[in-house]
């Protein structure tokens, strides 16, 4: 093999289309842009970004995120660590979230409270939370203790 014998693969090289050369040519007068318009005429294309002038939907987004924008459904729930209730209460105690309040666990005693199984509890106690992990809820029956859960609604309005 010699480097004249060298050439491409069959079909991979196209002539390029020479546009705009007389009518009979088949892309002759427009030469494939239409007519008139800001796409019709020579120089810079503008970009995707370009939406004629108005303002374009990226430069829109900031005002529908952020800080504006409020999800009614988004439910944050304040987390307690058994180890925290092992530090901060004797056995036998009742454990909701006035006294988590109380002893400073939490802030408001409306917050809702999702109790959690990090640490230890030997003691018994009866823990009221709006959710126990499963772990948790072992952790304090085996203790001795007990769970009930507090009512709470998705998207529900708090007095705070």
């Amino acid at each position: 093999m010699k480097l004249q014998d060298l050439q491409p693969a069959e079909g991979s090289k196209k002539r390029r289309k020479r546009v705009g050369r007389g009518i009979a040519a088949g892309q002759g007068k427009t030469a494939g842009r239409g007519t008139k318009g800001q796409k019709a005429r020579g120089g810079k294309q503008k970009g995707a970004y370009f939406e004629g002038g108005q303002l374009p939907l990226v430069r829109k987004i900031p005002f529908v995120r952020g800080y504006k924008f409020f999800n009614p459904y988004k439910v944050e729930f304040v987390p307690v660590n058994l180890a925290q209730l092992a530090e901060r209460f004797a056995a036998g105690a009742v454990v909701s979230p006035e006294t988590l309040s109380a002893v400073g666990l939490i802030k408001h005693a409306d917050d809702w409270v999702v109790v959690l199984a990090e640490g230890e509890l030997a003691q018994p106690l009866k823990v009221y939370a709006h959710r126990v992990s499963a772990a948790a809820r072992a952790k304090i029956e085996a203790a001795g203790g007990t769970v009930e859960l507090l009512p709470w609604r998705r998207g529900g309005y708090r007095t705070r």
